[in-house]
Protein backbone atom coordinates (compact mmCIF):
# COMPACT_ATOMS: atom_id res chain seq x y z
CA UNK A 1 0.00 0.00 0.00
CA UNK A 2 1.39 3.41 -0.97
CA UNK A 3 1.33 6.08 1.73
CA UNK A 4 2.11 9.75 1.62
CA UNK A 5 5.18 10.72 3.62
CA UNK A 6 6.26 14.01 5.11
CA UNK A 7 8.34 14.64 1.99
CA UNK A 8 5.41 14.19 -0.37
CA UNK A 9 3.19 16.91 -1.71
CA UNK A 10 -0.10 15.98 0.03
CA UNK A 11 -3.09 15.29 -2.22
CA UNK A 12 -6.68 15.77 -1.12
CA UNK A 13 -9.97 15.21 -2.92
CA UNK A 14 -12.15 18.31 -2.62
CA UNK A 15 -15.82 17.37 -2.29
CA UNK A 16 -17.88 20.44 -3.13
CA UNK A 17 -21.51 20.61 -2.03
CA UNK A 18 -22.11 24.28 -2.87
CA UNK A 19 -20.72 27.14 -4.92
CA UNK A 20 -19.66 28.90 -1.72
CA UNK A 21 -17.31 26.00 -0.88
CA UNK A 22 -15.68 26.13 -4.31
CA UNK A 23 -15.19 29.87 -4.06
CA UNK A 24 -13.69 29.55 -0.59
CA UNK A 25 -11.21 26.91 -1.78
CA UNK A 26 -10.11 29.15 -4.65
CA UNK A 27 -9.75 32.13 -2.32
CA UNK A 28 -7.55 30.08 0.02
CA UNK A 29 -5.24 29.27 -2.89
CA UNK A 30 -4.99 33.01 -3.59
CA UNK A 31 -6.79 33.08 -6.94
CA UNK A 32 -7.66 36.56 -8.19
CA UNK A 33 -11.35 37.57 -8.15
CA UNK A 34 -11.69 37.40 -11.95
CA UNK A 35 -10.09 33.94 -11.84
CA UNK A 36 -12.57 32.78 -9.23
CA UNK A 37 -15.45 33.83 -11.47
CA UNK A 38 -13.95 31.88 -14.38
CA UNK A 39 -12.91 28.75 -12.47
CA UNK A 40 -15.71 28.18 -9.98
CA UNK A 41 -18.10 26.65 -12.58
CA UNK A 42 -15.35 24.21 -13.60
CA UNK A 43 -15.36 22.71 -10.09
CA UNK A 44 -18.91 21.37 -10.34
CA UNK A 45 -19.48 18.24 -12.38
CA UNK A 46 -22.87 17.56 -13.99
CA UNK A 47 -24.29 14.30 -15.32
CA UNK A 48 -27.57 14.90 -17.15
CA UNK A 49 -29.86 12.35 -18.79
CA UNK A 50 -31.91 13.31 -21.87
CA UNK A 51 -34.49 10.73 -22.89
CA UNK A 52 -35.79 9.79 -26.35
CA UNK A 53 -33.93 12.11 -28.74
CA UNK A 54 -33.25 11.47 -32.42
CA UNK A 55 -29.89 10.10 -33.50
CA UNK A 56 -28.93 13.30 -35.40
CA UNK A 57 -29.59 15.30 -32.23
CA UNK A 58 -27.55 12.86 -30.17
CA UNK A 59 -24.63 12.97 -32.59
CA UNK A 60 -24.52 16.78 -32.61
CA UNK A 61 -24.61 16.83 -28.80
CA UNK A 62 -21.75 14.32 -28.64
CA UNK A 63 -19.60 16.19 -31.15
CA UNK A 64 -20.14 19.54 -29.46
CA UNK A 65 -19.49 18.17 -25.98
CA UNK A 66 -16.32 16.36 -27.08
CA UNK A 67 -15.05 19.65 -28.50
CA UNK A 68 -15.54 21.19 -25.06
CA UNK A 69 -13.66 18.42 -23.25
CA UNK A 70 -16.73 16.56 -21.97
CA UNK A 71 -18.64 13.63 -23.45
CA UNK A 72 -22.11 12.28 -24.22
CA UNK A 73 -23.00 8.61 -23.86
CA UNK A 74 -25.50 7.27 -26.42
CA UNK A 75 -26.87 3.85 -27.41
CA UNK A 76 -25.08 1.55 -29.83
CA UNK A 77 -26.39 2.30 -33.29
CA UNK A 78 -26.90 6.00 -32.62
CA UNK A 79 -23.78 7.09 -34.53
CA UNK A 80 -24.87 5.18 -37.65
CA UNK A 81 -28.51 6.20 -37.09
CA UNK A 82 -29.54 2.54 -37.31
CA UNK A 83 -31.99 3.02 -34.44
CA UNK A 84 -34.89 5.49 -34.35
CA UNK A 85 -33.88 7.28 -31.15
CA UNK A 86 -31.63 7.09 -28.13
CA UNK A 87 -31.28 8.32 -24.59
CA UNK A 88 -28.18 10.42 -23.96
CA UNK A 89 -26.11 11.09 -20.84
CA UNK A 90 -24.21 14.39 -20.87
CA UNK A 91 -21.03 14.34 -18.75
CA UNK A 92 -18.97 17.41 -17.97
CA UNK A 93 -18.36 20.32 -15.68
CA UNK A 94 -21.01 22.92 -15.01
CA UNK A 95 -19.16 25.30 -17.30
CA UNK A 96 -18.84 22.75 -20.13
CA UNK A 97 -22.56 21.95 -20.02
CA UNK A 98 -23.39 25.66 -19.99
CA UNK A 99 -21.18 26.21 -23.05
CA UNK A 100 -22.89 23.25 -24.74
CA UNK A 101 -26.29 24.82 -24.05
CA UNK A 102 -25.13 28.10 -25.56
CA UNK A 103 -23.63 26.40 -28.64
CA UNK A 104 -26.77 24.45 -29.53
CA UNK A 105 -29.18 27.35 -29.19
CA UNK A 106 -28.96 27.90 -32.98
CA UNK A 107 -28.85 24.22 -33.98
CA UNK A 108 -31.66 22.40 -35.85
CA UNK A 109 -33.80 19.38 -34.83
CA UNK A 110 -35.14 21.09 -31.71
CA UNK A 111 -31.72 21.36 -30.08
CA UNK A 112 -32.42 24.99 -29.25
CA UNK A 113 -35.17 23.83 -26.86
CA UNK A 114 -32.77 21.40 -25.23
CA UNK A 115 -30.24 24.21 -24.90
CA UNK A 116 -32.70 26.40 -23.03
CA UNK A 117 -33.76 23.52 -20.79
CA UNK A 118 -30.11 22.77 -19.99
CA UNK A 119 -29.55 26.38 -18.96
CA UNK A 120 -32.67 26.31 -16.77
CA UNK A 121 -31.57 23.03 -15.22
CA UNK A 122 -28.12 24.38 -14.37
CA UNK A 123 -29.69 27.45 -12.77
CA UNK A 124 -31.95 25.22 -10.66
CA UNK A 125 -29.08 22.99 -9.52
CA UNK A 126 -27.06 26.02 -8.44
CA UNK A 127 -29.86 27.67 -6.50
CA UNK A 128 -29.50 27.86 -2.72
CA UNK A 129 -32.55 29.95 -1.71
CA UNK A 130 -36.11 30.12 -2.97
CA UNK A 131 -38.87 32.72 -2.67
CA UNK A 132 -42.25 31.29 -1.66
CA UNK A 133 -45.37 33.43 -1.97
CA UNK A 134 -48.48 32.44 -0.03
CA UNK A 135 -51.80 34.26 0.20
CA UNK A 136 -50.55 36.11 3.28
CA UNK A 137 -46.76 36.55 3.05
CA UNK A 138 -43.50 36.04 1.22
CA UNK A 139 -40.98 33.60 2.66
CA UNK A 140 -37.34 32.91 1.80
CA UNK A 141 -36.64 29.18 1.95
CA UNK A 142 -33.21 27.57 2.05
CA UNK A 143 -31.50 29.56 4.78
CA UNK A 144 -32.42 26.78 7.23
CA UNK A 145 -34.69 23.75 7.18
CA UNK A 146 -38.29 24.50 8.08
CA UNK A 147 -40.33 22.18 10.29
CA UNK A 148 -43.88 21.45 9.14
CA UNK A 149 -45.81 20.04 12.09
CA UNK A 150 -48.47 17.43 11.31
CA UNK A 151 -51.85 18.06 12.94
CA UNK A 152 -54.33 15.32 12.05
CA UNK A 153 -57.89 16.13 13.09
CA UNK A 154 -59.03 12.60 12.23
CA UNK A 155 -60.11 9.39 13.97
CA UNK A 156 -58.15 7.07 11.67
CA UNK A 157 -54.73 8.49 10.70
CA UNK A 158 -52.03 5.80 10.78
CA UNK A 159 -49.99 7.31 13.61
CA UNK A 160 -52.10 9.62 15.75
CA UNK A 161 -55.66 8.93 14.64
CA UNK A 162 -58.12 9.97 17.35
CA UNK A 163 -55.54 11.81 19.45
CA UNK A 164 -56.69 15.27 18.30
CA UNK A 165 -60.13 14.46 16.94
CA UNK A 166 -61.95 17.15 18.90
CA UNK A 167 -61.40 20.80 17.92
CA UNK A 168 -60.27 21.68 21.44
CA UNK A 169 -57.56 19.03 21.55
CA UNK A 170 -56.45 19.89 18.02
CA UNK A 171 -56.18 23.60 18.84
CA UNK A 172 -54.16 22.84 21.97
CA UNK A 173 -51.83 20.61 19.96
CA UNK A 174 -51.38 23.30 17.31
CA UNK A 175 -50.48 25.86 19.98
CA UNK A 176 -48.09 23.34 21.53
CA UNK A 177 -46.33 22.74 18.20
CA UNK A 178 -46.03 26.49 17.69
CA UNK A 179 -44.41 26.85 21.13
CA UNK A 180 -42.08 23.94 20.27
CA UNK A 181 -40.81 25.72 17.17
CA UNK A 182 -42.93 24.52 14.24
CA UNK A 183 -42.45 26.83 11.26
CA UNK A 184 -45.61 25.65 9.48
CA UNK A 185 -48.59 23.71 10.84
CA UNK A 186 -50.29 21.32 8.41
CA UNK A 187 -53.90 20.58 9.36
CA UNK A 188 -55.67 17.60 7.83
CA UNK A 189 -59.22 16.30 8.25
CA UNK A 190 -59.07 13.19 6.07
CA UNK A 191 -56.69 10.29 6.56
CA UNK A 192 -54.43 9.37 3.63
CA UNK A 193 -53.04 6.17 5.12
CA UNK A 194 -53.12 3.08 2.85
CA UNK A 195 -56.66 1.73 2.72
CA UNK A 196 -58.23 4.88 4.18
CA UNK A 197 -61.84 5.58 3.29
CA UNK A 198 -62.78 9.03 1.93
CA UNK A 199 -64.94 11.42 3.95
CA UNK A 200 -67.57 13.89 2.78
CA UNK A 201 -66.87 17.57 2.19
CA UNK A 202 -69.06 18.47 5.14
CA UNK A 203 -67.26 16.15 7.55
CA UNK A 204 -63.82 17.35 6.51
CA UNK A 205 -64.88 21.00 6.79
CA UNK A 206 -66.31 20.45 10.26
CA UNK A 207 -62.99 18.98 11.37
CA UNK A 208 -60.50 21.50 10.02
CA UNK A 209 -62.20 24.90 9.78
CA UNK A 210 -62.68 25.54 13.54
CA UNK A 211 -59.07 24.58 14.17
CA UNK A 212 -57.72 26.81 11.40
CA UNK A 213 -59.83 29.78 12.52
CA UNK A 214 -58.68 29.45 16.13
CA UNK A 215 -54.99 28.97 15.32
CA UNK A 216 -54.94 31.79 12.76
CA UNK A 217 -56.16 34.14 15.48
CA UNK A 218 -53.51 33.06 18.01
CA UNK A 219 -50.24 32.33 16.17
CA UNK A 220 -48.21 33.86 13.35
CA UNK A 221 -46.96 30.61 11.78
CA UNK A 222 -48.26 29.85 8.28
CA UNK A 223 -51.11 27.33 8.32
CA UNK A 224 -51.41 24.65 5.68
CA UNK A 225 -54.53 22.63 4.91
CA UNK A 226 -53.93 19.02 3.89
CA UNK A 227 -56.79 18.37 1.49
CA UNK A 228 -57.66 17.19 -2.01
CA UNK A 229 -61.04 18.97 -2.14
CA UNK A 230 -61.48 22.41 -3.70
CA UNK A 231 -64.37 23.39 -1.42
CA UNK A 232 -62.31 22.53 1.66
CA UNK A 233 -59.32 24.46 0.31
CA UNK A 234 -61.44 27.52 -0.45
CA UNK A 235 -63.07 27.58 2.99
CA UNK A 236 -59.80 26.83 4.78
CA UNK A 237 -57.98 29.66 3.00
CA UNK A 238 -60.80 32.00 3.91
CA UNK A 239 -60.46 30.87 7.53
CA UNK A 240 -56.73 31.61 7.66
CA UNK A 241 -54.79 28.86 5.85
CA UNK A 242 -52.32 30.05 3.22
CA UNK A 243 -50.87 26.79 1.86
CA UNK A 244 -52.72 23.87 0.26
CA UNK A 245 -50.98 20.52 0.70
CA UNK A 246 -52.58 18.33 -1.98
CA UNK A 247 -51.45 14.69 -2.13
CA UNK A 248 -52.99 14.39 -5.62
CA UNK A 249 -51.01 17.37 -7.00
CA UNK A 250 -54.38 19.01 -7.81
CA UNK A 251 -55.64 16.10 -9.91
CA UNK A 252 -58.23 14.92 -7.36
CA UNK A 253 -60.66 17.82 -7.86
CA UNK A 254 -61.10 19.75 -11.09
CA UNK A 255 -61.72 22.96 -9.17
CA UNK A 256 -58.55 22.91 -7.07
CA UNK A 257 -56.29 24.74 -9.53
CA UNK A 258 -58.73 27.63 -9.86
CA UNK A 259 -59.11 27.96 -6.08
CA UNK A 260 -55.35 28.00 -5.45
CA UNK A 261 -54.76 30.46 -8.30
CA UNK A 262 -57.62 32.85 -7.54
CA UNK A 263 -56.95 32.96 -3.78
CA UNK A 264 -53.17 33.29 -4.18
CA UNK A 265 -52.34 30.34 -1.93
CA UNK A 266 -49.10 28.40 -2.03
CA UNK A 267 -49.43 24.72 -2.94
CA UNK A 268 -47.51 21.51 -2.31
CA UNK A 269 -47.71 19.23 -5.36
CA UNK A 270 -47.14 15.65 -4.24
CA UNK A 271 -46.72 12.48 -6.27
CA UNK A 272 -49.00 9.55 -5.51
CA UNK A 273 -49.82 6.60 -7.76
CA UNK A 274 -53.43 5.64 -7.28
CA UNK A 275 -55.45 6.84 -4.31
CA UNK A 276 -55.17 6.02 -0.58
CA UNK A 277 -57.68 3.14 -0.68
CA UNK A 278 -55.62 1.26 -3.28
CA UNK A 279 -52.24 3.00 -3.66
CA UNK A 280 -50.24 0.12 -2.18
CA UNK A 281 -52.08 -2.59 -4.15
CA UNK A 282 -50.99 -4.25 -7.38
CA UNK A 283 -47.74 -3.73 -9.27
CA UNK A 284 -45.70 -0.88 -7.80
CA UNK A 285 -42.89 -1.14 -10.37
CA UNK A 286 -41.55 2.08 -11.88
CA UNK A 287 -39.41 2.35 -15.01
CA UNK A 288 -37.33 4.79 -12.98
CA UNK A 289 -38.76 5.81 -9.62
CA UNK A 290 -36.93 9.15 -9.67
CA UNK A 291 -37.46 9.82 -13.35
CA UNK A 292 -41.14 8.90 -13.37
CA UNK A 293 -41.91 11.07 -10.35
CA UNK A 294 -39.90 14.05 -11.62
CA UNK A 295 -41.64 13.84 -15.01
CA UNK A 296 -45.03 13.73 -13.25
CA UNK A 297 -44.18 16.76 -11.12
CA UNK A 298 -42.95 18.70 -14.16
CA UNK A 299 -46.30 18.07 -15.85
CA UNK A 300 -48.24 19.12 -12.75
CA UNK A 301 -46.15 22.28 -12.30
CA UNK A 302 -46.80 23.22 -15.92
CA UNK A 303 -50.53 22.54 -15.54
CA UNK A 304 -50.65 24.63 -12.36
CA UNK A 305 -48.94 27.59 -14.04
CA UNK A 306 -51.29 27.36 -17.04
CA UNK A 307 -54.20 27.56 -14.58
CA UNK A 308 -52.78 30.78 -13.11
CA UNK A 309 -50.87 29.45 -10.09
CA UNK A 310 -47.65 31.44 -9.62
CA UNK A 311 -44.49 29.44 -10.06
CA UNK A 312 -43.08 31.01 -6.89
CA UNK A 313 -46.08 29.63 -4.96
CA UNK A 314 -45.30 25.99 -5.82
CA UNK A 315 -43.51 23.40 -3.69
CA UNK A 316 -42.90 19.76 -4.63
CA UNK A 317 -43.07 16.53 -2.63
CA UNK A 318 -41.91 13.14 -3.98
CA UNK A 319 -44.60 11.39 -1.91
CA UNK A 320 -42.60 9.06 0.33
CA UNK A 321 -44.85 6.09 1.14
CA UNK A 322 -47.56 6.92 -1.39
CA UNK A 323 -47.69 4.14 -3.98
CA UNK A 324 -44.07 3.09 -3.46
CA UNK A 325 -42.28 0.07 -2.07
CA UNK A 326 -39.98 0.33 0.93
CA UNK A 327 -36.99 0.11 -1.42
CA UNK A 328 -38.44 2.94 -3.53
CA UNK A 329 -38.74 5.16 -0.45
CA UNK A 330 -35.11 4.54 0.47
CA UNK A 331 -33.96 5.27 -3.09
CA UNK A 332 -35.92 8.51 -3.13
CA UNK A 333 -34.30 9.68 0.09
CA UNK A 334 -30.85 8.67 -1.14
CA UNK A 335 -31.26 10.58 -4.42
CA UNK A 336 -33.56 13.40 -3.33
CA UNK A 337 -31.06 15.93 -4.71
CA UNK A 338 -32.28 15.02 -8.21
CA UNK A 339 -35.50 16.88 -7.40
CA UNK A 340 -33.52 20.13 -7.24
CA UNK A 341 -33.79 20.08 -11.03
CA UNK A 342 -37.42 21.19 -10.63
CA UNK A 343 -36.28 24.55 -9.29
CA UNK A 344 -38.78 24.69 -6.43
CA UNK A 345 -38.57 23.96 -2.68
CA UNK A 346 -38.72 20.27 -1.74
CA UNK A 347 -41.05 19.06 1.01
CA UNK A 348 -40.32 15.61 2.46
CA UNK A 349 -42.60 13.62 4.74
CA UNK A 350 -41.19 10.33 5.99
CA UNK A 351 -42.16 10.66 9.66
CA UNK A 352 -43.14 7.37 11.36
CA UNK A 353 -43.98 5.65 8.06
CA UNK A 354 -44.16 1.89 7.64
CA UNK A 355 -40.97 1.52 5.62
CA UNK A 356 -39.13 2.82 8.70
CA UNK A 357 -40.91 0.29 10.90
CA UNK A 358 -39.90 -2.47 8.50
CA UNK A 359 -36.26 -1.65 9.26
CA UNK A 360 -36.28 -0.57 12.89
CA UNK A 361 -39.41 -2.35 14.15
CA UNK A 362 -42.01 -0.85 16.43
CA UNK A 363 -45.37 0.82 16.14
CA UNK A 364 -45.60 4.27 14.51
CA UNK A 365 -44.93 6.17 17.75
CA UNK A 366 -41.81 4.00 18.30
CA UNK A 367 -40.12 5.03 15.03
CA UNK A 368 -38.53 8.25 16.24
CA UNK A 369 -34.91 7.27 15.57
CA UNK A 370 -35.68 6.03 12.06
CA UNK A 371 -37.70 9.15 11.35
CA UNK A 372 -34.76 11.28 12.51
CA UNK A 373 -32.38 9.43 10.18
CA UNK A 374 -34.78 9.85 7.25
CA UNK A 375 -35.22 13.56 7.98
CA UNK A 376 -31.45 14.04 8.19
CA UNK A 377 -30.94 12.28 4.87
CA UNK A 378 -33.62 14.45 3.28
CA UNK A 379 -32.03 17.65 4.59
CA UNK A 380 -28.56 16.64 3.44
CA UNK A 381 -30.00 15.89 -0.02
CA UNK A 382 -31.62 19.30 -0.35
CA UNK A 383 -35.08 19.22 1.24
CA UNK A 384 -36.08 22.66 2.51
CA UNK A 385 -39.09 21.49 4.56
CA UNK A 386 -39.53 18.28 6.56
CA UNK A 387 -43.05 17.26 7.59
CA UNK A 388 -42.96 15.66 11.05
CA UNK A 389 -45.03 14.49 14.02
CA UNK A 390 -42.41 15.06 16.73
CA UNK A 391 -41.72 18.78 16.45
CA UNK A 392 -39.31 19.53 19.34
CA UNK A 393 -37.15 16.47 18.66
CA UNK A 394 -37.04 17.05 14.90
CA UNK A 395 -36.32 20.75 15.41
CA UNK A 396 -33.03 19.74 17.04
CA UNK A 397 -32.33 17.10 14.39
CA UNK A 398 -32.81 19.68 11.63
CA UNK A 399 -30.65 22.24 13.43
CA UNK A 400 -27.78 19.72 13.67
CA UNK A 401 -28.18 18.61 10.04
CA UNK A 402 -28.20 22.27 8.93
CA UNK A 403 -25.05 22.97 10.92
CA UNK A 404 -23.24 20.08 9.25
CA UNK A 405 -24.52 20.94 5.80
CA UNK A 406 -23.57 24.60 6.06
CA UNK A 407 -20.26 24.14 7.87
Amino acid sequence: MNRQTSGDYPLRYLYMTASSEARQALEQVGVAPYGIEAMEPKMHHRTILIEGISCPMANILKQEMLSLGGDVAVARGAVACSIPQTDAIIMGTHKQVLRLAEKIMDQPFGLNRIGQRLKDLLDNLSRETWLLKTSRREMVLGERTLIMGILNVTPDSFSDGGCFESPGKAIDQGLRMWDEGADIIDIGGESSRPGAKPVTDEEELSRVVPVIEALAAKISAPLSVDTTKAVVARTAIGAGAEIVNDITAMTGDDGMEDIVASMGAAVVLMHMRGRPPDMQDGDLTYRSVHGDIINFLVQRMEAACRAGVRNDSIMVDPGIGFGKTGADNLKLLNHLAEFKSLGRPIVTGASRKSFIGAITGGEPHQRLEGSAAAATAAIMQGSQIVRVHDVPFMKKVAAMADAILRA
